[in-house]
């Protein structure tokens, strides 16, 4: 193994302050005793000449979602990509159109909701979802009870880089929202959020605390404003986050959904580096994917290093054997069957599951999601209850 991994070179980019909070150099350091060549990548200067590559790990979201009003932080972006597209045989953890959808709530729960269909799980839910471009006006109640979201709702920035979030419980409350931004239904969870944290193949799951249980239907009460980093931190106790009205022990997050929702993801954008935020309904039992974070910061993972370079050396194997072997005329990964399910991607077609273009379709006064139907899920979640399996985690 030592022999396969002497004179492989890695780029790494990620900012100051994601190496130093991650301690990154950790890492680069058990890559190099490993005979790996680890090359901090400098974006200022021209990748042709740090190269050539052979993997690319970066942290590349906070640029990308710059780009947009930034033309510096575009051309950056722009640098990495053209890079990337003239050496194809090269590996990025992980691809740039791939995180553009992550970091765009509108498309991620879009990709959910057809990931959602695909597996056809009824212990898996996505909850209804509508994106509003503009003030609200007279119809967008009409609008949102057409689209199945109903009070209290939860509302959030486009971006999933932003955590800044708010609760709306009536009509009168609706003047509050500050557009744009996506709402999605609200479902009692019993103030517990699972943290689910991938490397490659290996996935971790971590309970944080979340917000509490709400009655549902319209309240009389004032919108609730909160940033989540305030009431998901590890130990982090608040009005918001208690379990004083929660009766019963509060489910657990089932094995095999969690292990068949992170692989589907990760096969459907050829990604190995996020998180997923996930509830378990207090009802039902539904697991509900609520976001989907690019190269989170693993906190409460102390075997994220190993498995990174584990990753690392499987990818940098994978791609010496592929140089090596041809099977029947194919690369060894374009010769592989998958399962037979319609989300698990190989190769190129992966790429048809990353959600281009807008994807607000404008109307009215307000935007609406591109897939914002009620799913089948999710009507079930209204009516049934799903019983409760013990996790393996």
């Amino acid at each position: 193994m030592q022999t396969l991994l002497k004179g492989r070179r890695v780029g790494y980019w990620l900012s100051e302050k994601k190496i130093k909070k991650m301690n990154f150099l950790v890492f680069v350091d058990m890559c190099r005793k490993r005979g790996i060549e680890m090359v901090q990548l400098d974006l200022s200067r021209p990748l042709e000449e740090q190269g050539p590559l052979d993997v690319i790990i970066h942290k590349l979201a906070d640029l990308i979602l710059a780009d947009q009003n930034d033309t510096q932080a575009l051309l950056l972006v722009q640098s990495v990509q053209d890079y990337i597209d003239t050496h194809p045989e090269m590996v990025v953890l992980d691809p740039l159109p791939a995180i553009r959808t992550l970091l765009d709530r509108c498309k991620s729960y879009q990709l959910i909701r057809r990931l959602e269909d695909c597996m056809k799980d009824e212990r898996i839910c996505s909850p209804p979802f509508m994106v509003l471009r503009s003030e609200c006006g007279t119809d967008t109640l009409k609008h949102i009870q057409k689209h199945g979201i109903t009070f209290p709702f939860i509302c959030k920035t486009p971006n999933s880089n932003s955590h800044e979030m708010a609760i709306i419980f009536s009509e009168e409350d609706l003047k509050d929202v500050k557009p744009p931004c996506v709402i999605q239904n609200f479902i009692n969870h019993d103030a517990v959020l699972y943290k689910v944290y991938v490397v490659g193949e290996a996935y971790y799951v971590v309970e944080r605390p979340s917000i509490r249980n709400f009655p549902s239907g319209p309240a009389e009460r004032k919108p609730i404003f909160f940033h989540s980093h305030d009431v998901s931190k590890p130990e982090c106790a608040s009005d918001l986050n208690s379990r004083d009205n929660v009766e019963g022990v509060s489910r657990v997050p089932v094995d095999d959904v969690i292990r068949e929702i992170s692989r589907c993801l990760r096969r459907a954008l050829d990604v190995s580096l996020f998180g997923i935020d996930i509830i378990i309904s207090n009802q039902t039992g539904q697991h509900a994917v609520i976001d989907i974070n690019a190269f989170p910061g693993y906190e409460g993972v102390p075997e994220f290093f190993d498995d990174l370079l584990s990753h690392l050396t499987s990818v940098l194997q994978e791609r010496a054997f592929e140089r090596t072997s041809v099977v029947g005329g194919q690369p060894p990964a374009a010769a592989l069957a998958d399962c037979g399910k319609p989300c698990m991607l190989l190769g190129n077609e992966a790429n048809t599951w990353i959600v281009e273009g807008d994807c607000v379709k404008r109307g009215g006064n307000q935007g609406l999601g591109c897939d914002s139907e009620v799913s089948a899920n999710f009507q079930q979640h209204c009516v049934s209850a799903i019983p409760t399996k013990a996790s393996s985690q």
